[in-house]
């Protein structure tokens, strides 16, 4: 399944939505993340099941600014709404490929008993 380009407008319902969402933070001008563009794309390819979206830091960067993208291309991942990695840089294949792996992994009772607990800790 090809990436599908997010904006202000899908971006939210996408990632919050249940499953894994692998978002890349990018831009035309970039030259990392146009090499990274066509292992990003292969990964969608290999994996129909997770939702490979695509943010383009110029046509959004209201959305940008409003994830702290500082450096692109960046790479975030979503599970079940919950973001679970935020890395800046171009990743090869396979590493990717292992990132995708350990995702599927997480036990997702303790990643949310993990966020509550930090979300506890908080001064209101």
């Amino acid at each position: 399944m090809a990436a599908v380009t997010l904006t202000a407008d899908t971006f939210e319902s996408t990632v919050t939505a249940d499953g894994i969402v692998l978002v890349d933070w990018w831009a035309e001008w970039c030259g990392p993340c146009r090499a990274f563009a066509p292992t990003f794309e292969a990964a969608a390819d290999a994996h129909p099941d997770i939702v490979f979206g695509k943010v383009d830091t110029e046509a959004e960067q209201g959305l940008a600014a409003a994830a702290r993208i500082m450096s692109i291309p960046t790479l975030m991942v979503f599970r079940d709404g919950i973001l679970v990695f935020s890395q800046p840089g171009a990743l090869p294949g396979a590493a990717l490929d292992d990132l995708i792996r350990q995702v599927r992994e997480l036990d997702m009772d303790e990643v949310r008993a993990a966020v509550e607990a930090q979300q506890a800790d908080r001064p209101e």
